[in-house]
């Protein structure tokens, strides 16, 4: 059994961004019930049509963080959103993170270090939808990582959810330093999220994926969407 959270953040292109991150998260949540993988949201941050600005998530199953691994990285996207009138092709970016879950044992966090708030859990477009502050937000202080969890019942539920993803980035954090990448969080894994940078691409007129690092495509965009991801990953593996 491995265990790994994800992040995906909408990157450029405004509202299309938030609703591509939506659909990745879509993709990955369809694949991980597809192979039998326990799936649980962490933390989810709505735009007001509906995407997402970012969402946490966790998984596990088996082989889970060797198949998603290479998921890291910077998607883009190129369509015609709903919302454009003269038919124009938009491109669009989403990061994507994948942490493994690390062991409390493995990483000493000083309680010290620690700013912890509460809040309102939010809906769509961050309005607040629960009259307690049950939403954790840790600040991490020598880092500056920040994280937050707002999806758990309960404000102690939260805040073990919150620690978990603060060891993860964390344990990333010192993972890159030690073997000499560049040490600003994650910025080796999810770039910019400038469209240059893109992995991969979702070019949906031409009804086709294009992994940039195997140069290598796959046809069918709609079923690919709806979690058939599988020969993808192989590939990549």
């Amino acid at each position: 059994m491995e265990e790994l959270i994800m992040e995906i953040r909408a990157g450029t292109g405004g509202e299309e961004a938030a609703l591509f991150a939506f659909n990745l998260f879509n993709m990955y949540k369809k694949y991980a019930m597809k192979s039998g993988w326990k799936f649980n949201i962490l933390d989810k941050s709505r735009s007001d049509l509906g995407g997402l600005r970012q969402i946490t998530f966790e998984i596990a199953g088996e082989q889970a963080f060797q198949k998603m691994t290479h998921e890291a990285g910077v998607h883009r996207v190129q369509r015609i959103p709903k919302t454009e009138k003269s038919g124009r092709i938009h491109t669009s970016t989403a990061t994507v993170a994948v942490l493994p879950k690390v062991k409390e044992a493995d990483v000493k966090i000083n309680p010290a270090d620690l700013e912890i708030s509460f809040f309102r859990s939010s809906g769509p477009g961050g309005q607040n939808v629960q009259k307690v502050e049950t939403a954790v937000r840790i600040k991490h202080r020598p880092s500056g990582i920040a994280v937050s969890s707002q999806e758990g019942r309960s404000q102690q539920k939260n805040r073990e959810k919150a620690l978990e993803i603060l060891r993860a980035k964390l344990w990333q954090s010192e993972k890159e330093k030690a073997v000499g990448l560049v040490t600003e969080e994650r910025r080796k894994q999810i770039g910019s999220a400038e469209r240059s940078e893109k992995m991969r691409t979702y070019n949906f007129p031409q009804d086709r994926v294009t992994d940039h690092r195997i140069k290598k495509s796959w046809g069918n965009l709609e079923k690919i969407m709806e979690g058939e991801i599988d020969k993808i990953i192989s590939a990549l593996r």
